[in-house]
């Protein structure tokens, strides 16, 4: 009788454990598919949200922790052309309507090349003031220079999201 008794018991810790895994694949389907669904709009968006928000925050001199060093940069970059009172206004209506572009998905293809060009100058500090930058070249960064390094993360979103514009734009024609 014992025996019998285990072995019931054993189909029927199987059959729960075949009943979770089966909840769960469905539960997994289900999220994963959200995800493919949603993903990419909210990638967009919330990068188009923080272009908006530190664009905005140039508008406003001294609100930006960045303001220096971009005025800065944008100086050596143009050799003294562009004076900093002009580059802080010129770099807050880049960065705002990149935002905007990519919140509201307006010429997606030409906000994220001018995405892809402003980042390319955000990187430059690393190069052009390393003592600004890095505490310990090129290991341990300041806080500037975290602030510089995460933009691979915003560059790379960026090429995510521009390998969608072709598949949206083929879906409409």
């Amino acid at each position: 009788m014992p025996l019998a008794r285990l072995q019931t018991h054993k189909i029927s810790i199987r059959s729960m454990i075949t009943a979770i895994s089966q909840k769960y694949n469905q539960i997994d389907k289900a999220i994963t598919g959200w995800m493919t669904e949603n993903g990419i709009r909210l990638l967009r968006i919330s990068l188009g949200v923080i272009f908006l928000w530190f664009g905005f925050l140039k508008f406003f001199p001294g609100s930006s922790p960045a303001e220096q060093l971009a005025t800065n940069t944008i100086s050596i970059l143009t050799f003294g052309i562009i004076k900093p009172a002009v580059s802080i206004y010129m770099l807050a209506a880049m960065e705002t309507l990149i935002g905007l572009g990519l919140i509201f998905r307006i010429f997606l293809r030409t906000t994220l090349l001018i995405l892809f060009f402003q980042m390319l100058g955000t990187v430059t500090p690393l190069f052009l003031f390393p003592a600004e930058t890095f505490t310990l070249v090129p290991i341990s960064p300041t806080l500037e220079g975290q602030y510089i390094i995460k933009n691979i993360v915003l560059v790379s979103a960026g090429i995510v999201i521009g390998s969608t514009v072709r598949k949206k734009a083929e879906k409409i024609n």
